[in-house]
């Protein structure tokens, strides 16, 4: 069975429109991760180079005369082809880089949040779960929620941003972790989009959770303002670290707005940070007694474990992942409690959700899309804008080393036996754990050297939030920032 393609649509020359045809091809070859979320890059350069360079051929069609030419003129006919086909996307590539989609001919293992998937290329195999494998994986991928920039939504405060493009991509990442952990929760790790309508009730819930104004509980709306104590602030980039404390403080205040029985977030959310509150230490440090006390404060009081988000932030290197924590990371998709990881290419972010040897696949937000509020009623809306069958890949060396890997525990058994995976995680690391698990910060569990040579601890040098595309490297490769 042949890998996925992108499914390329070529734009219609229209002589009505001048400028339409243009601004169609670019939006979609500048919605590629790396070229949206910087102010000036080389990708910004060359569009406007072709923007310019394109847009004589639409001028000269506005005129019947012109028109005519046009149309007698091979050349120019193969030139407007070449802008409105796959051609301008190949070029765009070469200057910017390949959108990696698809599949890859390998036939090993695929891991998706925490579900493994028997890879077949021969359908004559005649194994029938392997040759299935392929397709069960496409509809396991394509029902993952898709958060993506979107534009024409109710202005951010007072900011007068009616859009996200270009800034908002580790806000919709986020989103998307947290929708699934959503998904997991309501509708269980099984659930498949439907293909015909009517919808899951809960499905529809949870979309209307994320919608892009201020009565979403989950809309980026509210996810800055409840960030603006860790800096996020509309027009920024946000890191890692300052996106999962948001998210603890809109759960919390999202919590206090409501009685005990409707929690929009209907789980406690626990940030793993190191030891010493997050100051110097080493590896974050999962604590048991800290994950009881914040299912304790969830519940107020009235249950002694709830559901729970883990997110754990780390920098695991200087420009790129230190290579000691690859094998760590994949493993990471194995745990049934897996949702994934947000993080991409430098200034970025994507939401990466499986991984094939050294492959990383992910959903892309870089894509700007019409604002949709779907009602939590309408079970027959069009959700296709929250979904995608278009398999984006990384490899692991090219993802940036700020990161944050999120689990979701559904009670206490799967909380122990999270706990468990990862302590043998941590335990055939080599001394490089992505983080470790203690019962409690006076008793940590002893692993071998866990800093190992790392060459020492470097402290967080911010919240995590920079200016539009301004993204920093770090300064040794081997240190652990402790968020």
């Amino acid at each position: 069975m042949k890998g996925f393609r992108d499914k390329a649509v070529a734009s219609k020359c229209c002589s009505k429109t001048t400028t339409d045809t243009p601004n169609r091809s670019l939006a979609s070859l500048s919605s590629e991760p790396g070229s949206s979320d910087t102010k000036l890059t080389k990708g910004s350069l060359w569009s406007s180079l072709f923007a310019s360079a394109f847009s004589i051929f639409e001028k000269y069609s506005e005129s019947p005369a012109c028109e005519k030419k046009a149309r007698n003129n091979g050349w120019t006919a193969t030139v407007k082809r070449v802008v409105s086909a796959g051609s301008m996307r190949r070029i765009h590539d070469r200057v910017l880089g390949p959108s990696r989609t698809g599949i890859s001919n390998s036939t090993s293992d695929i891991w998706l949040l925490g579900v493994c998937y028997k890879i077949s290329l021969d359908e004559s195999s005649g194994d029938a779960t392997s040759s299935n494998g392929l397709v069960a994986f496409n509809e396991d991928f394509s029902s993952r929620i898709l958060m993506t920039y979107r534009k024409g939504f109710d202005t951010i405060g007072d900011s007068k941003l009616a859009s996200d493009v270009g800034w908002g991509c580790m806000l919709r990442s986020s989103q998307m972790l947290v929708a699934q952990a959503l998904l997991f929760h309501q509708l269980g790790r099984s659930w498949r989009k439907p293909l015909e309508k009517s919808l899951d009730h809960d499905y529809i819930e949870i979309l209307h959770l994320f919608g892009d104004s201020e009565v979403s509980a989950f809309s980026i709306h509210n996810l800055l303002q409840a960030g603006k104590t860790y800096g996020l602030a509309a027009g920024s980039w946000v890191g890692p670290y300052a996106m999962c404390r948001s998210w603890e403080s809109l759960s919390r205040c999202k919590k206090e707005e409501t009685n005990l029985g409707c929690h929009s977030l209907p789980m406690a959310v626990y940030v793993v940070s190191g030891d010493e509150e997050g100051e110097r230490g080493g590896a974050p440090v999962v604590c048991i007694e800290d994950a009881s006390r914040h299912c304790l404060e969830f519940s107020k009081g009235q249950a002694d474990w709830t559901p729970i988000l883990l997110l754990v932030p780390l920098v695991l290197g200087l420009e790129k992942v230190n290579p000691r924590y690859i094998p760590s990371l994949r493993v990471t998709f194995t745990f049934p409690q897996s949702l994934g990881i947000l993080g991409g290419k430098p200034g970025a972010s994507t939401y990466i959700v499986g991984v094939q040897e050294e492959n990383a696949f992910y959903l892309d937000p870089h894509e700007a899309q019409p604002v949709v509020n779907i009602s939590r009623d309408n079970l027959d809306a069009d959700t296709s804008s929250y979904h995608s069958n278009v398999v984006r890949h990384i490899h692991f060396d090219a993802i940036d080393p700020s990161l944050a890997i999120g689990f979701y525990c559904r009670d206490k058994d799967d909380f122990d036996d999270f706990c468990l995976r990862a302590s043998k995680l941590a335990e055939v690391s080599n001394g490089a754990p992505l983080f470790t698990v203690t019962q409690t910060h006076k008793k940590p569990v002893n692993h071998s050297d866990v800093l190992g040579d790392t060459g020492g601890i470097r402290e967080d040098d911010s919240l995590g939030v920079v200016p539009m595309g301004d993204a920093e490297g770090y300064t040794n490769e081997d240190d652990w920032q402790l968020l």
